[in-house]
C-alpha cells in the first residue's frame, strides 16, 4: 500500500477581516468564517481519500488574535481525523509563535507537533518494507532571519524522507523573510519531498526532489486572489511521488476588468458589466466569487461614473445579486472620457482644467513631495501587514501615491463637469 498524505499550510484560522473595501456585513461575515470552512474541507478531503496523514507546514493560527474558541474548533476537526486513524504532523510558523493559546491547548493523540532539532518520525512502512519518515523543525520565535536547514538531521538511509519547513525561500513580495534558503540547498539536503509553508501562492519549485509550496487554502482579500488549494501526495512502494492540487477555498477573490469603450449610455454600460459578470461566474467553481471590478476604456460616461459612485455600486451589486454566490468587493473606475469637441463657444473649460492638472500639477516635484508626505502619515495609521501590501518598497509607494492623486483629481473633475449628459441615464 502507498503512503498518501495531504499537504497544507497558512490556514490563518479566524484571521480578522483584512479588506477595508468589504463594507457589506453579510460578505464580511462570510470571509471571516471561510478559514474554518477551509479546515473542515481539508479534513473532509483526508477522510474521502483515506490518506495516512495530514501535514500542516505552519501558520495554523493568525497571531495574537487567536482565541481559545479558535483552538477548540481546531481540536474538534483534528479529532475527526483521530477517529479515522489519520495522523497529523504540524510545524509552527511565524504567526503561530505569536498565539496566546498555543501552550494551553491539548491536541489529540494523533497530532505530532515538531519543535527544535528532533529525530525524524516513522510515518509508515510500505508494503515492500521501505520506511517513510517525516522530518520537521518549528520554533516559537516569530523571527527567523537565518536558514533552519542545519537543524534537520540527515536523511534516513534506504527510506523515503519528507521534510517540513516554514520558509520564505529567497523571498516573496508581501511576505516577511523567514528561515530563508534556496531551492538548490533544499535539493542538496537529500530529502525526497519538502512540504513548505509561508508563501501564500502555490508553486511547485522542483519535481526531483519534489519541493512544493501549497499556497494558502483560503484567501482573505483581493491581494490573495484566485483559487486556493492543498496538495494531495501519493508515495509509491518504489519511492515515486504523484501529486495534484485540490481546490479548497469556499470564497475566491478575483479581479475583473470590464472595457467600456464604445458604451454611449448607462444602460449599455450595465449590459457590458452584466455580460462580464455572468461569464466570470460561469467559469468559477467556487461557492462564492468576490470580485473587484475595474471599469476601463474610453467612454463619454467616465465623468458620470465618477460623479455617482454609490449609485454605480448599487446598480452593479444588483446585477451580481442575480448570480448565485457572486459578490462585489469594490469598483475601480479607470476609464477615461472622450476628448470634448470644441464648440462654437470654445473648448470645454473642465477638459482644459483636466489637461492642465495631468500635464503640470500631478507631475510637479512640489506636488509629489506633498503627496508622499501625506501617504507616509496615512500608512503609519495602518497595520504593518497592510502597509507592506500597499507600499512594500519605495517604488510601490510612489506608484500608489500617484494612483491616489490621479483618482482623486478625476473625482473632483467629475463633479465639476456638472450634470452634462444627465439625460442619458
Amino acid at each position: 500500500m502507498p503512503f498518501r498524505f495531504v499537504h497544507t499550510a497558512d490556514l490563518h484560522l479566524d484571521s480578522p477581516l483584512r479588506s477595508l473595501a468589504l463594507k457589506n456585513p453579510e460578505l464580511a461575515e462570510l470571509v471571516r468564517g471561510a478559514t474554518r470552512t477551509a479546515l473542515a474541507r481539508i479534513v473532509d478531503l483526508c477522510l474521502a481519500e483515506s490518506v495516512d496523514a495530514l501535514l500542516i507546514a505552519g501558520d495554523l493560527y493568525d497571531g495574537s488574535q487567536t482565541s481559545m474558541n479558535t483552538a477548540l474548533y481546531l481540536a474538534g476537526e483534528l479529532r475527526r481525523l483521530e477517529a479515522a486513524g489519520i495522523r497529523v504532523f504540524v510545524i509552527r510558523g511565524n504567526h503561530d509563535s505569536q498565539s496566546t493559546i498555543k501552550k494551553e491547548l491539548t491536541l489529540p493523540s494523533n497530532v505530532h507537533l515538531f519543535s527544535g532539532r528532533v529525530k525524524p518520525i516513522l510515518a509508515k512502512v510500505l508494503e515492500n518494507g521501505r520506511e517513510v519518515y517525516i522530518h520537521g523543525v518549528g520554533f516559537d520565535n516569530p523571527h527567523a532571519p537565518d536558514s533552519l536547514l542545519s537543524s534537520f538531521q540527515a536523511p534516513v538511509i534506504d527510506a523515503v524522507n519528507i521534510g517540513m519547513l516554514h520558509t520564505s525561500l529567497a523571498g516573496a513580495p508581501g511576505h516577511d523573510p523567514y528561515a530563508p534558503c534556496s531551492v538548490a540547498e533544499l535539493s542538496r539536503h537529500g530529502f525526497d519531498y519538502w512540504a513548505l509553508g509561508h508563501v501564500h501562492l502555490r508553486q511547485v519549485h522542483s519535481e526531483m526532489p519534489l519541493i512544493v509550496m501549497p499556497g494558502m487554502p483560503q484567501g482573505r482579500d483581493i491581494n490573495e486572489a484566485g483559487p486556493k488549494t492543498v496538495t494531495l501526495v501519493t508515495v509509491g512502494d518504489d519511492g515515486s511521488f504523484e501529486h495534484r492540487a485540490h481546490e479548497i477555498g469556499q470564497a475566491v477573490f478575483e479581479r475583473l476588468a470590464v472595457d467600456l469603450t464604445g458604451a454611449q449610455d448607462w444602460r449599455q454600460m450595465l449590459e457590458n458589466v452584466g455580460d462580464a459578470l455572468s461569464a466570470t461566474r460561469c467559469r468559477s467553481v467556487a461557492d462564492h466569487l468576490i470580485l473587484r471590478i475595474a471599469l476601463t476604456g474610453s467612454t463619454p460616461l467616465a465623468w458620470k461614473l465618477r460623479r455617482d459612485p454609490d449609485f454605480l455600486a448599487a446598480e452593479i451589486s444588483n446585477l451580481a445579486a442575480g448570480l448565485t454566490g457572486c459578490w462585489i468587493e469594490k469598483i475601480d473606475i479607470e476609464c477615461r472620457g472622450m476628448e470634448a469637441a470644441a464648440s462654437v463657444s470654445g473648448p470645454d473649460p473642465v477638459e482644459e482644467l483636466a489637461a492642465l492638472i495631468r500635464s503640470d500639477v500631478l507631475p510637479s516635484h512640489a506636488f509629489r513631495q506633498e503627496a508622499s508626505a501625506m501617504l507616509d502619515e496615512l500608512l503609519l495609521q495602518l497595520p504593518r501587514e497592510l502597509r507592506e501590501s500597499l507600499a512594500g518598497d519605495e517604488e510601490t509607494a510612489k506608484q500608489f501615491a500617484e494612483a491616489i492623486a490621479l483618482s482623486g483629481s478625476d473625482e473632483v473633475l467629475a463633479h465639476l463637469h456638472g450634470d452634462a449628459g444627465e439625460a442619458d441615464r
